[in-house]
């Protein structure tokens, strides 16, 4: 009876897994300055084994970056009596400001249709409750990834993961300058056979600092002073353009 109970103390323990990701990241944070052009991320790391690598499955790698989710409203133009105006809308619960996805090769290779339900890895699977009084709804989550894409908020990285020896892997993706600010999550996965056999999280911090940070917090905490300073500023360069110019003109 003893034996019994001991075994099944034994299976009710969490199972550890027999690969691991152990990640490292070129930054642990991103500054947003008055000049930031935009920066890379290079994520890198290995897999941890307690056994040898299994010969009949195919090991693939998942490395996301998500930003803040936002809510978005999408709204289709139509031509109505010689103009374009706004009809039909759409109204996104959220939706990340920035999402990038790299993976070890083709994303139907890596992953399967299942695993991405659950696990939310594609770019439309992160886009939540999509509504609105239309029926093609899934037309216009398509239009706010093409515009995202077109803008390099949004990215599709196939194959730009190196793996070596089904061990070490690493890639590097980019973050824009257009970056909206907060806390941007990073996942890592590996897949077995399209199954995924390990998650690994992490965040990135990314925040505006210096002049950038300090214009900011006028522009919110003090409007009316921010838009007197603004003015004074508009002011100014209007008098000292008119006064060179009229220097020249003597």
């Amino acid at each position: 009876m003893i034996r019994f109970i001991a075994f099944l103390l034994i299976c009710a323990l969490p199972a550890h897994a027999e690969e691991e990701i152990v990640l490292g990241l070129s930054q642990d944070q991103v500054a947003i300055t008055a000049t930031f052009e935009g920066s890379d991320i290079l994520v890198f790391g290995a897999v941890k084994r307690e056994t040898p690598i299994p010969d009949k499955s195919e090991l693939g790698v998942i490395v996301t970056i998500a930003g803040p989710d936002q809510p978005v409203d999408i709204w289709r133009k139509d031509r109505r009596v010689g103009i374009w105006i706004n009809t039909d809308e759409v109204e996104v619960d959220a939706a990340p400001s920035f999402y990038a996805v790299a993976t070890s090769a083709p994303m139907r290779d890596v992953l399967h249709h299942v695993e991405d339900l659950q696990y939310r890895i594609t770019t439309p699977r992160t886009i939540k409750a999509i509504g609105g009084q239309v029926s093609d709804s899934v037309a216009f989550m398509n239009a706010l990834i093409r515009i995202r894409t077109d803008e390099g908020l949004y990215q599709r990285l196939e194959g730009a993961i190196d793996l070596e020896e089904d061990t070490l892997f690493r890639t590097a993706i980019t973050l824009p300058a257009n970056l909206t600010e907060g806390t941007y999550e990073a996942r890592i996965f590996l897949t077995r056979n399209g199954r995924v056999i390990d998650e690994y999280r992490t965040e990135i911090p990314v925040r505006k600092v210096g002049l950038e940070r300090w214009l900011y917090n006028l522009a919110h905490n003090y409007a009316l002073l921010y838009g007197l300073m603004s003015l004074a500023i508009a002011v100014g360069a209007g008098w000292g353009a008119s006064a060179i110019f009229g220097m020249l003109r003597r």
